[in-house]
């Protein structure tokens, strides 16, 4: 995939002899069914004029740059959702910031500049609920307007459900939030992921004799506290590609902070079967099945007992 840092920055570099370009347009936060239906519509396009398939998104979140402070957690760094976004089969990337002056565009000169001018479109792909310009004053409808104007065909695509739910990124975060990630996993259209490097942590999961991963996440989204069945892909270093079963703790440690006493966050993941150093390395974890909420234990042994009865239940549930 090709990736232009901004509508400008594409427009300088095409040639005058560059295919008809298809662009799906949003910030593709999840890249869920939903998404991915804009983005087939996009290949669809582009195949049908012999031009290039491609997004149109955005860096920071809108959201962070109006209400900073109500700005939902992404559920995917801007580099898993372009790296998605190709495997979709989508040629060119242009990532424009949004920023104060990016916003105070006006809608139709949204159309006419960025779209028209800068990406030279063909084909425009957006969601039913798609809004864009200051103010958020434009609609599917003045995009449909101004394309018929413009020579730019405008697709429209309805709302995508999955057993009655609708493909959203907002509704995978509220799933998320109650722990059902297997339902969430139904909307994206694969797991709930977090990816991260491992960190080193306090150790006590060797001192227990099941040593984690500790993770420093790369996205905001996380799924309720809890413990959880996941897969472990590595994703550099020895064995890269190669999927551990995983039994993975996000919470707090209660048992080992004073009865009262907020620990920050911690995502641990026990491999199942592995052996090996993985400090340092990036590592994907499918969160796949939530097995019990964190809880605090009486004593050690009782915490070590129940650990090695999850370990079990993940052995169970994904072989």
């Amino acid at each position: 995939m090709k990736i232009f840092p901004g509508a400008a920055a594409y427009a300088a570099g095409r040639s005058s002899a560059a295919p008809p370009l298809a662009v799906a347009i949003g910030n593709f936060d999840g890249v869920h069914r939903g998404h991915r239906a804009l983005l087939d519509e996009a290949r669809a396009r582009a195949a049908r004029r012999g031009g290039t398939s491609a997004v149109l998104t955005f860096t920071p979140h809108p959201a962070r740059l109006f209400a900073p402070a109500k700005a939902p957690p992404l559920i995917l760094s801007l580099e898993r959702r372009l790296e998605l976004c190709a495997e979709a089969g989508i040629e060119t990337a242009v990532v424009e910031s949004f920023t104060p002056a990016f916003a105070a565009i006006e809608a139709e000169a949204f159309v006419r500049r960025v779209l028209a001018q800068d990406l030279a479109a063909r084909d425009v792909v957006v969601g039913y609920d798609f809004s864009f310009g200051r103010g958020r004053a434009g609609n599917v409808a003045l995009l449909a307007a101004l394309g018929a104007e413009l020579g730019i065909g405008v697709a429209v695509i309805p709302p995508v459900t999955v057993d009655g739910l609708p493909c959203s990124s907002t509704r995978i975060r509220e799933l998320c939030a109650a722990g059902d990630v297997r339902r969430a996993a139904a909307l994206l259209g694969r797991p709930v992921e977090i990816e991260g490097r491992v960190v080193r942590g306090a150790a006590r999961g060797k001192a227990l004799g099941f040593p984690t991963a500790n993770l420093a996440p790369e996205g905001e989204l996380r799924p309720k506290v809890g413990i959880y069945a996941a897969r472990t892909r590595l994703l550099e270093g020895p064995q890269a590609g190669t999927a551990y079963r995983t039994a993975l703790s996000i919470g707090r440690n209660p048992t080992f902070t004073s009865e009262g006493g907020q620990a920050p966050v911690t995502v641990e993941a026990y491999l199942l079967d592995f052996e090996g150093d993985l400090y340092d390395r990036r590592l994907r974890l499918e969160v796949l099945e939530h097995l019990r909420d964190e809880q605090r234990f009486a004593s050690i042994d009782a915490l070590k007992a129940q650990i090695a009865a999850d370990v079990e239940r993940v052995r169970e549930l994904l072989s």
